[in-house]
């Protein structure tokens, strides 16, 4: 037989609506409510200024280990804007923001990252599943849940994030295989920033996008430029409207940056050019947002002073409530982990309440 050529359908969109200059495409500009637009925009500096707030608090010691959102912000809110409560939201570590507009609280989320497991306590009024610290593996809970949800006739969405660096796990090829085989409604929310912890994308992928890689298992997939909220938003609706109609799957990567370090563990200035994070600075969502705003007239400088004013309050009362609740009772070591504590223990439990005066006074 002779060599013929499969005529594959395929095709990859990248979508850009408002750029870093404040270009607006109207023609696709999306139709958000204004009140909406303002509580994106709050949302979004709320979530910075808590992350350079924490981003202090750890570098004095008052909470451990965490991952910076700075810069990615526009990615997470423009997508899960798109879900609602009844939807699933299945987070990677970076998703403070969406945590923030599904309703967290951010003394949850300090308490978390001091060792907490309060911290990760799901308010009762959403669909969410707790921060996954494991490269990838959420990706196939989302699936599982949106499986779950179509074995039950539910027209339930479940939105899944994750990064560049966990395209190269192998749990992320079986999600998509997965999704696409039995066409769950899952959108997969790819916030490429460019760097698994040094890795650049380079040296993760030949391929020219992210978002090609849905092509693979037969799924739709769609480039944005994730610092542009409406280009963001634009893309997750239509992956959200097509898999709450039983379209099945979207890949969508969002094409971000993370201008701070990967964790507070590491130093992005060993092996990132301090040019290339001065280029992306020029296109921080939270600017560019402002801009859309001001130029709606939704906004002026005399207004973004008094939200700046009034986060910084949000803020400075989160860190006052978690640390609140951060003044331990050392005797509840003992009460996590039987259900009925042994005589052993209770003898040390009895031991160590009765040495508690004396070792809080300072005592010998």
């Amino acid at each position: 037989m002779p060599r013929t050529k499969i005529k594959l359908p395929y095709e990859i969109d990248t979508l850009s609506i408002l750029d870093e200059h404040g270009k607006l495409d109207e023609k696709l500009e999306p139709k958000i409510p204004d009140k909406d637009l303002l509580k994106l925009y709050r949302t979004m500096l709320l979530t910075r200024e808590f992350d350079e707030r924490m981003w202090k608090l750890q570098r004095q010691g008052r909470i451990g280990t965490f991952a910076p959102v700075k810069g990615q912000e526009a990615a997470s809110l423009g997508s899960i804007y798109a879900i609602g409560k009844e939807d699933w939201m299945v987070p990677a570590f970076r998703e403070t923001a969406a945590m923030l507009w599904r309703g967290w609280k951010m003394e949850q989320i300090l308490l978390f990252y001091n060792g907490y497991e309060e911290g990760m306590h799901i308010p009762e009024d959403v669909n969410d599943l707790p921060v996954a610290i494991p490269v990838g593996t959420q990706m196939l809970h989302a699936v599982g849940i949106a499986w779950a949800a179509k074995m039950r006739g539910e027209k339930t969405v479940a939105m899944t994030y994750f990064g560049d660096g966990a395209t190269s796990q192998g749990d992320f090829h079986e999600a998509l295989n997965f999704a696409g085989v039995f066409q769950t409604a899952t959108v997969f929310v790819c916030q490429n920033n460019q760097w698994a912890i040094s890795v650049p994308l380079s040296r993760q992928t030949h391929s020219k996008t992210l978002a090609q890689k849905a092509l693979a298992y037969d799924l739709p997939g769609v480039q944005v430029d994730g610092n542009d909220i409406l280009a963001v938003y634009v893309a997750a609706k239509e992956a959200v409207d097509r898999a709450r109609n039983g379209g099945g799957p979207t890949l969508i990567e969002a094409v971000t940056y993370r201008l701070g370090p990967h964790t507070t563990s590491d130093d992005p200035t060993k092996y990132r050019p301090e040019e290339e994070v001065k280029m992306w600075e020029k296109r921080d969502p939270l600017l560019r947002f402002g801009k859309y705003l001001k130029n709606k007239g939704l906004v002026d400088d005399a207004k973004m002073a008094k939200l700046q004013e009034e986060v910084d309050g949000e803020v400075r009362q989160g860190v006052e409530r978690a640390e609140a609740q951060m003044k331990a009772n050392p005797l509840d070591l003992f009460d996590y982990t039987f259900a009925q504590l042994p005589p052993s223990l209770q003898e040390q439990k009895k031991e160590l309440e009765s040495l508690l005066p004396v070792l809080q006074s300072g005592g010998d």
